[in-house]
């Protein structure tokens, strides 16, 4: 893509979204490390914009510096780290796009790899360019599969990994009579209600959040049969099965009342918060278990169940129970020291490393030789890599991904909105609400 198309596409990606948004070396694994020459080896800095997936920016930093420094020691490489947080990282990265300015390297958040390679602005990762880090066979398909359109060349690679599953407080099941996690929605309406007293609420979910509402509508619409684009990407928001995925959701406060009317307003890791002190039972969460513990939970004190289906024993799409989660590594196309930055890319989905970092931060490898290490055979982590590997989907790899994220997002944190101010939600006020941010998305 010349530069003149990139900079209009980045263009209207930054005006369709507001700026907004909330989502040892490789020769161990047989990989090559790039071929050589100016701004590949010793005396060359590169520039890292990682994701923050710690409790905190310092805790990446904690996680990341020593085997940065690892990788300087091994290649003569030097490593600039920023660590920039969720809610600036697309934007950050749109300017990016549109200024010509960005680091060598950088995580997305795998949802928005189509919409990134889109804009042109990132390195294709075609067999070529696999191979110098060891073949795209070493990740896994699902992981491969959100990293980019399917009729094109990834745009990035496969980082860390991640599923949602129903997290649930052992305790509060064992006093409310509750035996086993929910397979069904009515079954999980029905403990929310049992588990649902004072201050005390069944779930806690992140209304404010665009993120969560889209991963969370994603999952239901594929169990009610629908589609949020349709083959040609247009967008297909209003369909019965996305107004009914949506007010389903929006209902845990309206009509079922299990989930507190505060949680409209939650949109960072509140419900995190909620769940570790008890004062709600359940919640839809991607792996947590590090942020878990970090409120004080011990591991005996959660289960962690696949998210519950419209129907037990639910089949095909009907049995989609999570978005395939996960972040992934790219690097700019107009990058002078690509050599160098993919060598980084080496390093950080070498085995080891993924082993390394995907434990830290409590998540899941997409290296599939690391997925074997004892360090994710927990009983959460084997629950969220079982529904990985066969219940989750991803969401739509269009060009115009990152604007439904913000569009959608947005227009249910609206109804969250309404449903805590007492307001009915309706099928007509749902789709109202979805017709309006269809309005808005720019023509595939």
């Amino acid at each position: 893509m010349r530069t003149s198309n990139r900079l209009l596409a980045a263009t209207a990606l930054v005006a369709a979204l507001s700026l907004t948004a909330t989502a040892c070396g490789g020769s161990s694994d047989g990989s090559s490390s790039g071929k050589s020459g100016a701004g590949s080896g010793k005396g060359t800095t590169i520039t890292y914009w990682a994701s923050n997936q710690g409790t905190s920016l310092d805790h990446d930093k904690q996680v990341l510096t020593p085997e940065l420094d690892k990788f300087t020691q091994q290649t003569g490489i030097k490593v600039k780290l920023e660590v920039i947080g969720w809610t600036d990282l697309l934007s950050r990265i749109l300017a990016a796009t549109t200024s010509g300015q960005g680091p060598d390297v950088l995580n997305i958040g795998n949802t928005w790899s189509a919409s990134l390679q889109a804009t042109g602005a990132l390195m294709p990762w075609d067999d070529a360019a696999f191979a110098k880090i060891g073949g795209k066979d070493r990740f896994a398909p699902a992981a491969v599969a959100a990293a980019g359109a399917a009729d094109k060349p990834p745009t990035a690679v496969p980082l860390y990994s991640s599923s949602y599953a129903l997290f649930y407080n052992r305790k509060m099941f064992a006093d409310a009579g509750i035996t086993a996690p929910p397979r069904t929605w009515d079954e999980l309406i029905a403990d929310g209600k049992k588990l649902t007293s004072g201050e005390h609420y069944g779930i806690a979910v992140e209304g404010s959040n665009p993120a969560e509402n889209i991963h969370n509508t994603f999952v239901l619409s594929q169990q009610h049969g629908g589609s949020w684009f349709d083959s040609s990407g247009q967008a297909t928001f209003t369909t019965p099965e996305n107004v009914a995925a949506v007010k389903q959701y929006v209902d845990l406060i309206a009509k079922n009342k299990i989930a507190a009317k505060g949680n409209a307003e939650y949109a960072q890791n509140q419900t995190l918060s909620d769940f570790a002190t008890g004062k709600a039972a359940m919640m839809l969460w991607q792996s947590a278990a590090t942020s878990i513990k970090s409120h004080g939970m011990t591991p005996d004190q959660w289960g962690a169940a696949p998210i519950p289906t419209l129907t037990a024993n639910a089949t095909g799409t009907a049995a989609v129970n999570s978005m395939v989660g996960g972040i992934n590594l790219a690097v700019f196309d107009n990058s002078k020291k690509k050599d160098a930055a993919v060598k980084l890319v080496n390093f950080l989905t070498s085995t080891e490393e993924q082993k390394l970092l995907n434990g830290k931060f409590g998540l899941l490898p997409p290296v599939k030789a690391a997925q074997s290490d004892p360090a994710f055979q927990t009983p959460d982590l084997k629950t969220l890599a079982d529904v990985l590997s066969t219940t989750a989907a991803p969401l739509p790899q269009v060009a115009n991904e990152s604007q439904y994220e913000n569009l959608v997002g947005t227009a249910i944190k609206g109804l969250f909105a309404d449903a805590a101010a007492g307001k009915d939600i309706t099928a007509d006020s749902v789709k109202s609400a979805l017709n309006k941010a269809q309005q808005q998305m720019p023509a595939s």
